[in-house]
């Protein structure tokens, strides 16, 4: 079912012609009353006429709709679908019409729509002097947010991690999001759940390898923490594929929490530690070994001093251990003779 707009009425002048009719009726009702009083038989019709007009002329000030700006109204008929409005102002509509909207009672954490003040509701007094609020069945066309609960997924190695995304999304077709699921908000925070866990079971955490995450069967760099904008596309995609029926339009998506779930946590981040050791020492040995490499050369160069290769070992030796040694090296003096 696609959208159409509905050609209502301007409200303004049917309320000032249904004001003038009202009054009319009265008028009836004053004037029948007073040809009775004055024992015409003729007072009795427009008396007749007077009191139905009266209690039927209630009737179409019902009809009366006020849209705000980014709103819109879906109304039925006895069952059929007449139209949305969806432009602002003050409009006269079918007096029978009925505004159709399933989610109106359900609210999405950190949305538009979850504002808890009397301009989102209507508050009607009941007896005893409590108030009952009743939500509108009006439907925002505002961009609104979305942001589920974290969630605990494996990644492509199997290694539980915990993720939460952002969502901004709104409405684009009235008519689908009504008519087409039964809960476009539930249904939305579903599918967003649905997305998050297909893509992200197909990266990794950190970068490994032999890994393919693009799907052209080659291993790739791809990950979750490095990746983060890559992926957050992805899963846009996939929601926008999932919800493009209930007349939803995906905007943009974030990933707003990454980590490992708590019970891998602190194996994971000693995992980390000692790969950047590694790495650090890796690159420490390398600059050592060439420094003495460099130190050897410009002794033997400028011939300094002559050393056998019993010697050299040594020395090499000594320098490695100070270029790789955690701490400060203690010089020692040798006043005899090298040999």
């Amino acid at each position: 079912m696609k959208e159409k707009t509905l050609a209502a009425r301007p409200g303004m002048p049917m309320l000032v012609l249904f004001i003038l009719l009202y009054l009319a009726m009265i008028a009836l009702i004053v004037l029948g009353g007073n040809l009775l009083s004055s024992d015409r038989n003729i007072g009795a019709l427009p008396l007749v006429f007077g009191i139905i007009g009266v209690f039927v002329g209630i009737i179409p000030f019902f009809g009366f709709r006020i849209i705000k700006p980014q709103e819109a109204l879906v109304l039925t008929l006895f069952g059929n679908y007449t139209g949305t409005l969806r432009e602002p102002g003050f409009f006269f509509v079918h007096p029978f019409s009925s505004a159709v909207n399933p989610a109106a009672k359900t609210r999405l954490g950190q949305s538009s729509d979850v504002d808890q003040s009397a301009a989102s509701k209507v508050i009607v007094t009941a007896q005893g002097g409590g108030q009952v609020s009743i939500p509108s069945k009006k439907i925002s066309l505002k961009i609104m947010t979305l942001n589920n609960a974290k969630q605990k997924v494996n990644d492509a190695l199997g290694n539980p991690v915990e993720i939460g995304i952002a969502v901004m999304w709104r409405v684009v077709d009235t008519a689908q999001a009504v008519f087409n699921v039964d809960n476009y908000k539930e249904y939305l925070s579903l599918q967003c759940d649905s997305a998050l866990r297909d893509i992200v079971r197909i990266y990794p955490y950190d970068v490994a390898p032999g890994i393919d995450t693009t799907g052209d069967g080659l291993p790739d760099e791809g990950s979750l923490r490095g990746s983060s904008a890559v992926v957050a596309e992805r899963i846009r995609q996939e929601i926008q594929k999932k919800v493009k029926d209930a007349g939803l339009e995906i905007l943009d998506a974030r990933i707003t929490y990454l980590a490992y779930a708590p019970e891998i946590a602190a194996v994971m981040l000693q995992r980390q530690q000692a790969s950047a050791i590694i790495d650090a020492r890796a690159m420490i040995v390398d600059g050592a070994v060439g420094m003495v490499h460099m130190a050897l050369d410009r002794l033997m160069e400028n011939d300094v001093v002559q050393l056998d290769e019993e010697r050299k070992a040594a020395m090499v030796s000594n320098l490695l251990v100070i270029l790789c040694g955690n701490r400060d090296a203690q010089p020692i003096v040798n006043s005899g003779s090298l040999y």
